[in-house]
């Protein structure tokens, strides 16, 4: 008897062991049939999966064979996937057979799709995959490889991605799942300039960024208007942080200003360029009349305040630029330089087109939230959500 459209997409997930159990009691299909009071032709048809069994003859199969029913048949798992653009770098000792774990993300109208491991050491064994890359044979950035999901496309199409520096965005995603939905929020830590690139090139929902200009005395304002064209990008505050020199407990170094980085016996850990803390640092180092060259360390880079304050406190360096919170989790001290404000940047074609991504900026303002991050020191909150104006050519 042919099948309904519904019962063959059924068959397909069927997982069927009844023939080797039946050959295991070394029944023919006769007898197993005679025992069962079925008939031969609907063993042979249950066994080749042209027809799926009632659940009185699924007992009477399992009692004959002395097993569980769910020993006999089971419904396999609907195994789906999908195709995305690969960013991000592949483990480099990752085999060509070896599965990659990976996030995926709906940006526009493109799937990204970019390793674990591109999150950092920690956060890697912290946050679960989407999905799979089963083949990593010659995949390189920018080409097309297909996943297969371990989460639902609902759960995916909901996840946001958020390029920058701040530590305290997976807090946001906790928030607004907590209040909101089953929404992900997924930080990759780059500097803002590189942020602000990858909103660019379409490979993340969210730049975060903290450029202080000394000429205007603005945050990121002047740098936006320069980079970006037309009016379609909202800009929203985050927060407002204290950024400052990071170094070991009692300051051993005596370092206060920029001038000190120049002596001998100081060695730095440096933030890549285009990061706020790089600029940050050349800034001073310029108004000192300081040359990188003089620097112990200029040259030595990591990607990260958490990165920064870690080096130092593992005595890998004497100091470095970062942000307050992260000197007080690594018991650092902390010497004021400045107070920027991080912004968040966004396209405003994605909150329109994004199921939840207005949410994250309704989160951000939430009260719960703030005083979470606002305890972690060094945050003020009081412009938290406010929009920033962006006039560009």
């Amino acid at each position: 008897m042919k099948g309904s459209k519904s019962e063959t997409e059924l068959l397909l997930q069927f997982s069927n062991h009844l023939k080797s159990f039946r050959t295991q009691k070394s029944l023919s299909q006769g007898q197993l049939a005679n025992q069962t009071g079925i008939t031969r032709q609907a063993i042979s048809a249950i066994e080749s999966n042209l027809y799926l069994p009632t659940t009185v003859i699924a007992l009477r199969l399992a009692s004959v064979l002395n097993c569980r029913v769910e020993d006999l048949f089971s419904l396999t798992p609907h195994e789906d996937s999908l195709e995305g653009i690969l960013i991000g770098h592949l483990p480099s000792r990752t085999s060509s057979t070896s599965p990659v774990r990976v996030k995926v993300s709906t940006i526009g109208k493109r799937t990204i799709v970019r390793p674990v491991t591109d999150l950092g050491e920690q956060l890697s064994f912290a946050v679960p995959a989407d999905g799979y890359i089963t083949d990593a044979s010659s995949k390189l950035f920018g080409s097309t490889v297909r996943v297969r999901l371990s989460r639902d496309r609902e759960a995916i199409q909901q996840e946001i991605s958020v390029a920058g520096c701040d530590p305290s965005i997976f807090l946001v995603g906790e928030h607004l799942r907590r209040h909101k939905d089953r929404t992900t929020v997924i930080g990759w830590t780059m500097g803002s300039m590189a942020a602000l690139q990858a909103l660019q090139r379409g490979e993340v929902h969210v730049a975060g960024m903290h450029l202080f200009d000394p000429v205007t005395g603005e945050s990121n304002m002047p740098f936006l208007r320069r980079s970006l064209k037309g009016s379609g990008y909202d800009v929203v505050t985050f927060a407002t942080w204290e950024e400052g020199f990071l170094v070991r407990r009692g300051n051993p170094k005596s370092i206060r200003t920029a001038a000190d980085l120049a002596e001998p016996l100081v060695a730095l850990v440096n933030r890549e360029a285009g990061s706020g803390a790089r600029l940050l640092l050349d800034q001073r180092l310029h108004a000192a009349e300081v040359q990188p060259g003089q620097v112990q360390g200029y040259d030595r880079i990591v990607s990260s305040h958490f990165e920064v304050a870690r080096a130092i406190a593992e005595r890998q360096a004497d100091v470095g630029i970062g942000i307050q919170s992260a000197a007080q989790l690594f018991d650092l001290d902390f010497i004021p330089l400045q107070t920027a404000r991080y912004d968040l940047v966004v396209p405003k074609p994605y909150l329109k087109s994004h199921p939840t991504l207005a949410h994250l900026f309704e989160t951000l303002v939430s009260r719960p939230f703030r005083n979470e991050i606002e305890a972690l020191g060094g945050y003020d909150t009081s412009e938290t959500g406010k929009a920033q104006t962006l006039r560009t050519s």
